[in-house]
């Protein structure tokens, strides 16, 4: 009888193991050594919070192109937030003077040159500089990470390994070969499936979060296989063992 138990004991384990194939990231990385990084240029989309700073060689020209911070040194993003520019459904912003404005189909340093233009050729100003940035870029991370939540950053350009970082980097338990990324941008939603055991996705379009993307980690086989009725392997053991222990007495 105990050679039953540990045959199928064996067995258990045996199956329970996950190969490192399922386990390493970028496995095959080199090939990819030494070749061109094209950063993303996001567009601006609707909800997006613009800080537009507006400076010229005489400074008071410029008072009346800039909002009156509310804040006490605005070193804060929420301060920031509340000084900003929120963008519309129609992709447009109230600006001082000028009125409203679209950012339709522009980056930020699009509408930076646009705006400059336009304070130019209206007369408003002199050779005006004009500085503008996404103040509330978020990004949304799900599943099986150490710290599931919606993560801030203020850089222009990070990548999925960054943003997987902020999380606290994928259990034990996620499943590495189809991370999945909700990407909601000019009204489509496109949902990508990306394999971090390759190195493949590091040239397409997801190499790079985008503002309010959602990443998605599911769990992998031996963790939805563990939140069964039985439960995981452990639990599995222990009831074959009351089993086997029950036949043997009843045997007796």
């Amino acid at each position: 009888m105990s050679k039953y138990f540990y045959c199928l004991l064996s067995v258990m384990l045996l199956f329970s193991c996950t190969s490192k194939k399922e386990i390493l990231y970028l496995q095959d990385a080199d090939q990819y050594s030494n070749k061109e990084i094209s950063y993303v240029k996001s567009t601006i989309q609707p909800n997006d919070v613009l800080r537009i700073n507006v400076s010229a060689l005489i400074p008071e020209t410029a008072i009346p192109y800039n909002k009156i911070t509310t804040g006490t040194g605005g070193a804060s993003v929420e301060l920031m937030q509340l000084d900003g520019y929120l963008v519309s459904e129609n992709l447009t912003i109230k600006f001082p003077v000028l009125g409203v404005l679209s950012v339709a189909e522009m980056t930020t340093q699009q509408f930076s040159e646009f705006l400059k233009h336009k304070l130019e050729d209206g007369g408003h100003l002199i050779n005006p500089s004009v500085d503008v940035r996404l103040i509330n870029a978020k990004v949304t991370i799900l599943g099986q990470v150490g710290q599931p939540g919606t993560y801030s950053f203020t850089e222009q350009n990070i990548t999925l390994l960054q943003a997987l970082g902020y999380a606290g980097d994928l259990t034990i338990n996620g499943k590495r070969e189809d991370v999945k990324i909700i990407r909601l941008e000019n009204g489509v939603q496109q949902i990508a499936h990306i394999d971090l055991t390759s190195a493949d996705w590091l040239n397409g379009p997801f190499s790079f979060i985008k503002p309010n993307d959602t990443i998605i980690v599911d769990p992998n086989n031996p963790k939805v296989k563990s939140a069964g009725f039985i439960g995981n392997v452990g639990t599995v053991i222990s009831v074959v063992s009351i089993l086997l222990t029950t036949v043997v007495l009843i045997t007796k």
